[in-house]
């Protein structure tokens, strides 16, 4: 079997730069600020409760907070804004908790409060929740997500760049106890997702993300394995090489990520991360239109997914063996394009009948899900940006989730809750399968009417996991426009927060071995 393994290397001129995620430092303090503290921040947000007058004799200028929360009419999820009077006019916004308010909610929230101050641009910045909240310490969390995603600037190409919100610091007062390494490592996760999914067609084609990946597994002690087209055809990866097959250079390929810790590095995986690497979509024969195809850029978000939760596990140092499989190449169009029609062999012998070339992510997900099924893992869960149905199903609110373990639906549903990335559970029954029934081969790749496509295309893909406890997750919520939830941006980075949550607080790969109840 031929392999490219790459570990170690030493760095190369030219290599790929990894982009810098940094979040803003943090401080923490035990007491509330008094004047001198408040007066050397250039913002400063306040959450309490409506009615809650605890913290105004406790803060500095408690008058001109009293004064602020008695201005209008108090509502939850509203918000006033004012200066204090020192030097300095610190901008003070105070925000009005909503009780019980669910993990989305308080993300939406702090992404509105975060929008209202990063006008003025500050470099110092004050976070207070009152004690008086039984939720503060999921406020306090909110709050840091959206500073850290709101000061955060994507990719851009500009010849004069644009000024941007630059925050240095962001000082934590009479916080209560919380999971910052956690907390710091979601939010660098979902940048990182952001800013791969964000770049142009040219600047992250399948050589870049392939250095991208050498330099960030040498970062993060990450083991890395690469499978040229080469190797593939010797693997028998018919699936994945149809959809290659277009492309002006033959530089696609599938890389596995290892993330062993401290652990034995030869130890199976419990969980195999399976993302979609499509940099370009055109739609292939099947020519997508120009408002279909503007943003086809992105159909690589899930793959970026599956990396940025790899490395968020290596920087916190969990002792999960995980791995990590991008299936990475372009589908273009052209005279060497895959058809219509034509029957193709993924990896595990399963023969597919072409019915539409632009459902090319469930062929290059095919054989890069059977080659995680060989390595025995525990749990598999793949991300991709696979289906339209999904939007039109959920919008791009939420996206859709499906199992082939009942068991696992409260886990998933649980993490979508908590982590305010919010998805569906959507049935996989096998009657489903008789709409993607082939005369002359095993499975046609989707059926010819558009109809429930996305729990067609989850009935293919179940076929390439084996027998091995599966998670599908269709990123309906990639891009909205106006942002999601705390991500005021187009691009949202959906999945990297629900990975987490899903895998350090739920344990799937634990219940996946469980037999349902």
């Amino acid at each position: 079997m031929s392999m490219v393994k790459h570990k170690g290397r030493r760095r190369t001129p030219g290599a790929a730069t990894i982009p810098d995620c940094t979040v803003a430092a943090l401080k923490r303090h035990p007491e509330l600020p008094d004047t001198r503290a408040a007066e050397a921040l250039d913002a400063l947000v306040v959450i309490t409760g409506v009615g809650d007058t605890s913290l105004w004799p406790r803060l500095p200028e408690s008058a001109r907070w009293r004064a602020l929360s008695t201005r209008s009419r108090p509502a939850p999820l509203k918000w006033q804004a004012t200066a204090l009077a020192n030097t300095r006019q610190t901008h003070a916004v105070l925000g009005l908790a909503k009780p019980a308010a669910s993990a989305f909610e308080r993300l939406s929230f702090a992404g509105k409060l975060m929008a209202e101050i990063s006008g003025r641009r500050p470099q110092r910045l004050g976070l207070i929740v009152s004690d008086a909240l039984p939720d503060a310490a999921e406020w306090y969390e909110a709050l840091l997500s959206a500073a850290w995603a709101a000061s955060f600037a994507l990719p851009q190409f500009r010849s004069q760049p644009g000024e941007h919100w630059q925050l240095k610091s962001i000082e934590l007062y009479a916080a209560p106890p919380l999971e910052i390494q956690r907390i710091a490592a979601t939010a660098r996760a979902n940048n990182l997702v952001r800013t791969l999914t964000a770049l142009p067609p040219n600047k992250l084609d399948a050589a870049a993300y392939l250095k991208l990946l050498r330099a960030l597994a040498r970062k993060r002690h990450l083991q890395l394995r690469w499978y040229p087209e080469s190797a593939l055809a010797r693997l028998g990866a018919g699936a994945f090489l149809a959809v290659a097959r277009a492309n002006a250079a033959r530089n696609a390929g599938i890389a596995h990520l290892r993330w062993r810790g401290s652990g034995r590095r030869s130890r199976p995986p419990e969980v195999a991360l399976v993302g979609k690497g499509i940099l370009f979509d055109t739609g292939g024969i099947n020519l997508k239109s120009h408002r279909s195809m503007l943003d086809m850029h992105i159909d690589m978000s899930g793959s970026a997914v599956a990396l940025a939760t790899l490395v968020a596990l290596a920087e916190l140092k969990s002792p999960l063996a995980a791995d990590a499989w991008l299936a990475i190449t372009e589908n273009n169009t052209g005279p060497t394009a895959y058809r219509p029609q034509e029957i193709v062999r993924a990896c595990n012998g399963t023969t597919i009948q072409v019915i539409h070339s632009d459902a090319e992510g469930r062929m290059v997900l095919a054989d890069t899900l059977a080659l995680a099924a060989r390595t025995r893992p525990k749990l598999i869960v793949d991300f991709a940006t696979l289906t339209g149905a999904c939007v039109h199903a959920l919008t791009e609110r939420y996206s859709g989730v499906f199992t082939n373990r009942p068991q696992l639906t409260q886990a998933l549903l649980a993490a979508g809750r908590d982590s305010g990335e919010r998805v569906w559970n959507f049935p996989i029954d096998e009657d489903f399968d008789s709409d993607i029934e082939s005369t002359v081969a095993d499975v046609m790749q989707c059926a010819v009417e558009g109809k429930g496509d996305h729990i067609l295309a989850a009935r293919f893909l179940r076929r390439f996991v084996a027998d091995i406890p599966w998670v599908h997750v269709d990123l309906a919520a990639a891009m909205r426009r106006g942002g999601l939830a705390h991500i005021g941006t187009d691009i949202t980075g959906f999945g990297a927060r629900w990975a987490l949550e899903l895998l350090l607080r739920q344990q799937p790969q634990r219940q996946a071995m469980r037999r349902p109840a």
